[in-house]
Parts: C-alpha cells; sequence; structure tokens
C-alpha cells in the first residue's frame, strides 16, 4: 500500500470503533491513525475491513500492549506472528510497545507493571525486544512507561535504561510525555531534565494523553488515565521538547471518557501546529 507525500505523518489520533466514518470521511493534512494491534488480530470481519478502508487514505501505526517485553520470560511466539501477519498486511510506518510487563507464566495482569531496572534487566528485556524486531523484520519503538510509586534496586535511571537499549537493540523511542509528567511528579524529578535527556535521534514518535488526580490522594498522585484532554503542563513539555529535537509524529490518545470525533481533532491540530513552527536554535 501507498500513500500520497501529503499524507507523510505529522500529528495523529488513536483510531476508535465510534469514529471510523468520520476517520475516513477527514482528508486533514498528514493525519494518521493508531490502533492497538491486539484487538484486530483475526481473520476478517468488520474491524479488519474498517482498517482497509482507512490504511487507503492514511498512514498507519501499530501500538502494542501485550508483549510484556519486560517479563521474566520471552515474548509469545503466536503473539508475534500474529502481529508480523497484521504489519505485513498495513505496512505501519511505525510499530511501538510499552516499557512494562503484564503477563507471567500464563497469567494476564490489566495493566503495565514497572520493574526494578537492574542491569540484568537491561540485557533481558534488550533480548526480548531483538526476539521482536527480528519477529517482525523491521526496528520498533520502545515507550517510556506510568509510574506511580518507587520501587527498590534501581541500578540505572529510567533515561539512561532507554538509551542503552536503543544502543543494545538500534530500537527507537516513543516519548509519552504526558507519562513523563505524570511519572515526575508522582516521583518527585524534573521532568524538563528528563526530557532533556533522552537522545534525540532515537525519538520517533510522541504521545500526548490527558490525565487525572488520584479519587484519594487528590494532586499528591496523578493518574495516566488517558480519559481527559491533553493538560496545559504537558502541551508545554511538548512545545519544549519539538523545540529541542524538531518534528516528530505524534498522536493524541484518548481511550476513556471518548469525546466527540471534531474535539479530539482540534487536539490533534494543535499538536500539528506546535509541529509546524519554526525551531530555535
Amino acid at each position: 500500500m501507498t500513500l500520497p507525500p501529503s499524507a507523510h505523518p505529522t500529528a495523529g489520533l488513536g483510531l476508535k470503533p465510534q469514529h471510523y466514518a468520520e476517520a475516513l470521511a477527514c482528508g486533514a493534512e498528514g493525519l494518521w491513525f493508531e490502533v492497538h494491534p491486539e484487538n484486530y488480530m483475526a481473520e476478517g470481519g468488520p474491524r479488519l475491513a474498517w482498517l482497509d478502508a482507512i490504511r487507503a487514505d492514511h498512514p498507519l501505526s501499530l501500538h502494542g500492549v501485550g508483549l510484556s517485553l519486560a517479563a521474566d520470560e520471552a515474548p509469545d511466539l503466536a503473539h508475534l506472528a500474529a502481529l508480523r501477519r497484521l504489519a505485513d498486511r498495513y505496512q505501519p510506518f511505525v510499530v511501538s510497545e510499552h516499557l512494562a510487563w503484564s503477563t507471567r507464566r500464563g497469567a494476564y495482569a490489566p495493566d503495565l507493571l514497572p520493574f526494578p531496572r537492574t542491569r540484568g534487566a537491561l540485557v533481558h528485556i534488550a533480548d526480548n525486544i531483538a526476539r521482536m524486531q527480528d519477529a517482525l523484520a523491521r526496528p520498533v519503538l520502545i515507550e517510556n512507561p506510568s509510574l506511580y510509586m518507587p520501587l527498590k534496586g534501581h541500578e540505572l535511571s529510567e533515561t539512561e535504561f532507554l538509551a542503552e537499549l536503543t544502543r543494545l537493540t538500534g530500537c527507537g523511542l516513543l516519548v509519552d510525555v504526558n507519562n513523563v509528567a505524570v511519572s515526575a511528579h508522582n516521583l518527585g524529578y524534573s521532568a524538563h531534565a528528563y526530557l532533556d535527556a533522552l537522545p534525540a535521534k532515537a525519538i520517533g514518535e510522541i504521545h500526548l494523553a490527558g490525565h487525572a488526580a488520584d479519587e484519594r490522594l487528590g494532586e499528591a498522585l496523578l493518574i495516566d488515565t488517558h480519559g481527559a484532554p491533553v493538560a496545559e503542563p504537558v502541551w508545554a513539555l511538548f512545545d519544549r521538547l519539538i523545540d529541542r529535537i524538531g518534528p516528530r509524529p505524534t498522536l493524541i490518545e484518548r481511550d476513556d471518557n471518548i469525546p466527540a470525533f471534531a474535539e479530539l481533532m482540534a487536539e490533534r491540530d494543535r499538536a500539528a501546529a506546535i509541529l509546524k513552527a519554526p525551531v530555535h536554535a
């Protein structure tokens, strides 16, 4: 599948079933859509038919949530095979996964869980990323997590860990700016310093999303909900990051409290305008 030059991805949206018709009809320049491949690992049916139609006019990104790359075991071979079939069918311009784990010994947790960033974990996760890249025959992007409480046993900072993964495997980074804001707030470090420490050349995609204060603890604990508009502090971090590294494909994520398509497009257009703004020296 090929796309015209005008469709080169700039700012995009997570594709939601309730928005399929509006997404298909939208002709915004550079608009792209991201999907969780786990929702489309089927042999046929209406979801794949809609995705075929969307892909005919817009670039796609596959953002995985189920490979559990930070688990203490190798990725599931059947999952990798299904992901390869989907990637071969839709030729996404990016495939990504999370720096987290959610499965172990056949048990599944409905969350993306943290781990101690040890040098042993670095070697193991790099091996899992290499397995993923070999199975897909393409480099992938790895997303920084949202964190809510300190863990013991870290030997590397998160930015050091991510940079080492790119060096060892050739993977790139998907920088979720909202995750940076949430984690920095919850753990008490500088979001600016975190973003400044990331290797610019490795950043292949950016995510922007909303968060909320915890129901019991209030503003003392922020939760990465994907259920609200992008917060102004996150927009400010994004603007500063783009000023440093230049434009990169950027996604507006919304997975809960889904608003009208036009509301999401307004946030998407704001991101696109930032990407087009001149970069300062």
